[in-house]
């Protein structure tokens, strides 16, 4: 599959405004298959404690720091690890000393959305190689400066999407390049999650051991309130991007990806809050329409937060539209297609399947995707990675542009190349954000 994958980034790079410079005078460490990588965990709340999992599954690679702002949230990780792995492992609430130690390897990144970018740059910038949560951005501009560091500096980023370390899925891809579901022109992506009341649970003093200056990072700085810390944050603008750019960007990442495209060049978006009177910023139910005249190709998105059906059998997955037939991808790790008119059963696959690789389809993939990261890391080599650093700024940037499409309320007009909207100065004030002082990301990383 690397020449798929290589096609796919060759096709769907754009330019950038920065001048990419040589490479730094950082120098680019290869591990021999007998040395140990030490590797630090940032964000251990969440998808973090997978991050942990997978790091600790890997041959030859030790966990030395765990890093989070909250010290309860630490001290509890600390506690589990120590009676997991009987192993002991350092703690720290401030990412930017992890990035200062020279005896720290790599860095995952579990953050809130709003700390992703930056926190790959400074990263890069120190000399570590980097794995990412999804989304890799928060916002489409500091989507490309995170591109430029990895670039600049070279270092290894993978964006997790373990999807793309699935041999069922790549198997699919592979499906239609050949042809198999005929001329494909369009991807359909799903998200139905059941998403809950979170009520309104008012502002409230910072609770002890949470270092809430750290938590807001970039962010402007707002009373602190429980409907934000830990997990509520998704659906707050400031720091996340709703669930298209929390569970679906596994899926627009699949359907760009599937589609062999870029960014669109036309926008358009209709939702909103039809369920719970509580506080969520972002819409319950957003349907996203993302347009490529140039390609004759088409992607619809959708979120819907409750009582649903499936689609193909899949309630989180993408199906493929071909002259054909057609394609559904289920989740991480399996797929089916459909024939013809009579919708004739074709080839399938599944991870631990058809497919044969035992899998754990509980992770989705974490391990294997990570295992690719570390083999990229221990041969310095950007090309056999799955989810290299373009497809996190690219996956995330049609989330954003979905997302901003929703709160102009209007169909929007995109160029890819300069990635910037036509001839409009109110959608390209979302591209980007006010950064608070001292947790800016650069405009020349």
């Amino acid at each position: 599959m690397k020449s798929t994958r290589r096609s796919f980034i060759k096709k769907t790079a754009v330019a950038s405004s920065a001048v990419i410079t040589a490479p730094t005078i950082i120098s680019a460490s290869v591990f021999g298959a007998n040395d140990r990588i030490n590797a630090a965990v940032l964000g251990v709340n969440g998808r973090g404690k997978s991050h942990i999992k997978s790091f600790m599954a890997q041959d030859n690679v030790r966990i030395a720091t765990l890093c989070d702002p909250d010290m309860n949230l630490l001290k509890q990780r600390q506690k589990s690890f120590k009676e997991t792995y009987n192993k002991d492992v350092a703690l720290e609430q401030d990412l930017r000393r992890v990035f200062d130690d020279k005896d720290i390897d790599v860095v995952s990144i579990a953050t809130p959305n709003h700390w992703h970018s930056l926190s790959v740059i400074w990263a890069c910038q120190a000399g570590k190689d980097v794995y990412v949560e999804k989304p890799g951005s928060h916002n489409i501009w500091e989507g490309r400066k995170m591109v430029e560091a990895a670039t600049k500096y070279d270092r290894i980023v993978q964006h997790g999407v373990q999807l793309r370390s699935s041999p069922a899925v790549n198997e699919a891809i592979e499906l239609m390049r050949d042809g198999y579901i005929g001329r494909v022109y369009m991807a359909r992506g799903l998200v139905f999650r059941w998403r809950g009341d979170i009520g309104d649970k008012g502002t409230s003093p910072v609770p002890a051991g949470l270092d809430y200056d750290l938590w807001t990072g970039p962010a402007q700085k707002q009373p602190f309130t429980e409907n934000l810390v830990h997990y509520n944050w998704h659906w707050h603008w400031d720091y996340g991007n709703g669930d298209v750019g929390n569970q679906g960007i596994h899926e627009t990442d699949l359907c760009m990806w599937g589609l062999d495209v870029g960014l669109p060049t036309q926008i358009t978006s209709m939702g909103g809050k039809f369920l719970w009177n509580d506080s969520k910023e972002t819409p319950e139910l957003l349907t996203s329409v993302y347009n490529y005249p140039d390609e004759n190709k088409i992607i619809q998105f959708e979120v819907r937060p409750w009582c649903t059906n499936t689609e193909e059998g899949a309630t989180v997955g993408n199906i493929f539209y071909g002259d054909k037939g057609i394609l559904v991808v289920d989740g991480y790790d399996k797929y089916k297609t459909y024939l013809g008119q009579d919708r004739t059963p074709g080839k399938s696959g599944e991870d631990g399947g058809e497919s044969g690789t035992g899998m754990d389809r509980g992770d989705g993939g974490t391990d294997g995707h990570f295992a690719n990261f570390i083999e990229a890391v221990r041969k310095h080599d950007k090309s056999i990675l799955n989810g290299p650093v373009e497809t996190a700024h690219l996956s995330s940037g049609l989330a954003h542009l979905g997302n901003i499409a929703y709160r102009t309320g209007r169909v929007l007009n995109f160029d890819p190349k300069t990635e910037k909207f036509v001839n409009d100065a109110e959608a390209d004030k979302y591209l980007t954000r006010n950064y608070r002082p001292g947790f800016e990301v650069p405009q020349n990383v």
